[in-house]
């Protein structure tokens, strides 16, 4: 028999937040500094001092992130996150064919169970090709009879390259996510799932059909539309063609829908984003009731 920890006590008592960011590039790389390339350089300082106030300022219970390097680059972003009040002990990290830009989540609850997806492959026209950041799969005990399945992923950028089309790589990688996601709602199909990241990839795209699946489906993944304080939706933002994109998502199963706080999930927003990352954090939250029985339950206390 389970025991409840005090994480889950604490999580019983008020609502669970989940964070997804893209940290662009938490990793050594060769950068340009404004005057010249540096070779195998980390990101700035600046840059991490920055996520770490924006993650910090969420406060979330649960963080799925992406692009960050190895797992001493997890580590770092770990205790500095500890060092500004956030203690998110329990971890796990995954990438797919990219060893380079790996996926992780962090958080105070217990994983409950691990099956992250790193050697997954898909082929156009003949050629083999791995998808590259895989699917980072984690089932969180948010208390002892509610566990979230968590699936992080970060799909094919948008940027071409001459082995194949962008677009159907990614497509590609959508579909295994969506076999994956099938996969899982056939063994439990009340599971509670979330799939959170970067799918590079406007709404309107094929590759979010892909995930999505049909709406009359009960495997159905929901898009939960969210906006900053502006009423905008965009997360992300290319600063050399002025381009703001909704690349970010969380896709939640039918079981999950009704947890969700619809009105108070969001997209963040400050002035500064851009001195961490190219991308906006996403935060979704939810509760341990249904939003129905909780706004009853608060009518009926008043």
């Amino acid at each position: 028999m389970w025991s409840t920890t005090a994480a889950e006590r604490k999580a019983s008592a008020a609502e669970i937040v989940l964070c997804s960011y893209n940290l662009k590039n938490w990793l050594v790389m060769d950068r340009f500094d404004g005057e010249k390339t540096v070779l195998s350089a980390p990101k700035p300082e600046a840059e991490k001092q920055k996520v770490v106030s924006i993650i910090a300022a969420i406060h979330p219970d649960i963080l799925g992130i992406c692009e960050i390097g190895t797992e001493d680059d997890l580590r770092d972003l770990q205790a500095r996150l500890k060092a500004a009040g956030l203690d998110l002990p329990n971890i796990e990290f995954s990438h797919g064919g990219d060893e380079h830009r790996s996926l992780a989540l962090l958080t105070h609850l217990p994983i409950q169970a691990r099956n992250s997806q790193k050697g997954l492959k898909y082929q156009i026209g003949g050629v083999e090709f791995p998808f590259q950041r895989g699917i980072l799969d984690v089932t969180v005990r948010v208390a002892e009879d509610f566990n979230l399945h968590c699936l992080g992923v970060h799909l094919k950028s948008k940027r071409d390259i001459p082995e194949a089309d962008q677009e159907v790589m990614r497509r590609n990688e959508a579909r295994l996510l969506r076999a994956h996601i099938d996969g899982i709602l056939a063994t439990d199909a009340n599971a509670k799932i979330v799939a959170y990241g970067d799918f590079n990839e406007d709404r309107n795209g094929a590759p979010i059909s892909e995930v999505m699946g049909s709406r009359n489906s009960p495997n159905y993944m929901e898009d939960l539309l969210i906006k900053d304080i502006n009423g905008e939706v965009w997360t992300h933002f290319w600063d050399s063609a002025d381009a703001y994109s909704r690349f970010d998502y969380f896709f939640m199963s039918r079981s999950l829908r009704p947890y969700v706080d619809f009105k108070r999930s969001f997209v963040y927003s400050s002035k500064d984003f851009d001195k961490a990352s190219d991308h906006r954090p996403i935060v979704m939250r939810f509760g341990l009731e249904t939003v129905v029985n909780r706004n009853k339950r608060k009518a009926a206390s008043q």
